[in-house]
């Protein structure tokens, strides 16, 4: 169904800013994108003519690059969208097994949501947050150190509207059409909230700050000499 004039006047407002931050049109694409995905959900067929005309590109130059990237999504997702990381780290510390305890708790396979639209399940081969496995991510926020009942218990609040709250990042999960706005570029406030580095990240810096060790002073001029041209 085409968008409305309001969703259509809505959207206009919004990729106007968007496209004013680029030097050509061209390489506001990915954000637009973001930004027709937090409208509907998915990038529609809608989306994708509403991003060509906006930057006087084809069609198919948009569904070349929405069928690339895995972040933009063809069809509905669940409210919450879940990805499970498999990848070697995870593998071998549960990754597989939550992925698969998953698949039986909710009754989806991979890229399928529930049938009340609150959680859809996706296979994800990095989160790259490895010194964490077992990671999840709900709405691309970190959920660290997971287990199969850890993931079972996630899922099921996430369905009952329970307050979920990241291991890392804000203090409260938004939706996956408020993710989607964010990723277009437009700020919700909740950056600052929470913890933005776990344990494991700040164990160099515990150690430098116990031996008193502080980063050498860049050697400014000898560096500026270096990038200049002979």
């Amino acid at each position: 169904m085409p968008f409305s004039d309001q969703v259509r006047a809505r959207l206009d407002a919004d990729a106007a800013q968007i496209i004013g931050q680029y030097p050509g049109p061209r390489s506001a694409l990915l954000p637009l994108l973001h930004l027709v995905q937090a409208e509907e959900g998915y990038v529609s067929q809608d989306g994708i003519e509403y991003c060509a005309r906006a930057l006087g590109l084809t069609e198919t130059d948009v569904t070349g690059v929405v069928t690339f990237y895995t972040m933009y999504k063809r069809r509905p997702v669940g409210e919450y969208h879940v990805g499970v990381c498999t990848n070697t780290i995870c593998g071998v510390l549960g990754g597989n097994q939550i992925l698969a305890e998953l698949h039986e708790h909710l009754g989806v396979d991979d890229d399928e949501t529930t049938p009340d639209g609150r959680v859809s399940l996706e296979h994800l081969e990095c989160n790259a947050a490895c010194t964490y496995a077992p990671v999840m991510m709900v709405n691309w926020e970190f959920f660290d150190n997971m287990t199969p009942a850890a993931a079972r218990q996630l899922a099921d609040d996430l369905r009952a509207g329970n307050p979920v709250k990241p291991t890392r990042g804000p203090d409260r999960l938004v939706t996956w059409r408020e993710a989607a706005r964010v990723l277009a570029g437009f700020n919700d406030g909740l950056a600052t909230e929470g913890p933005t580095a776990g344990p494991a990240d700040l164990v160099g810096l515990k150690i430098a700050q116990e031996h008193g060790w502080t980063a050498p002073e860049p050697d400014r001029p000898a560096a500026k000499q270096a990038k200049e041209p002979r």
